[in-house]
């Protein structure tokens, strides 16, 4: 068995491509739009996930054991509740303050912040928790997080 991928169901691929690609950094892979189907599929994966697997992104098909997230956009209108309930994606980052602050930066919410240095929650347009945990040894504790309340669920 081998992981392939954790598919999300989105309603606006333009905010969800924001908060992955734009705040979290992730880069969009592989498109596929099924007319027939009525919605698009769009890979996205981490740079450093990508370089490790010695992967350009020109390959076809994505290489086995690249960890990717599948954003799925039904082109009919769903409301999409209980985001949280399929549990959270989780990335390793190196400078969590510094993510922490463009996904603040971008306007979305630091539900959980990394007040410790280590761990911290944000979620996407569509309620998706996404975990963030520093690579290596917790960071010093530093504001404005050490500080900062948890804000609704995470």
């Amino acid at each position: 068995m081998e992981y392939l991928h954790t598919m999300i169901r989105v309603s606006d691929v333009d905010a969800t491509l924001r908060f992955f690609c734009d705040g979290l950094g992730l880069k969009e892979i592989r498109r596929h739009d099924s007319e027939q189907g009525r919605f698009t599929l769009i890979f996205l994966a981490s740079p450093d996930d990508m370089k490790r697997g010695g992967y350009s992104g020109e390959e076809s098909p994505i290489p086995a054991g690249l960890p990717t997230v599948e954003l799925t956009h039904n082109w009919d209108p769903e409301d999409y509740t209980g985001g949280r309930n399929f549990g959270h994606l989780a990335y390793r980052v190196q400078d969590i303050y510094a993510v922490c602050s463009r996904m603040a930066g971008l306007g979305f919410t630091i539900h959980r912040p990394p007040r410790d240095g280590r761990m911290a929650f944000v979620k996407s347009p569509d309620g998706i928790s996404v975990e963030l945990l520093q690579a290596g040894e917790a960071r010093d504790p530093q504001e404005p997080w050490a500080t900062m309340e948890n804000t609704g669920s995470w």
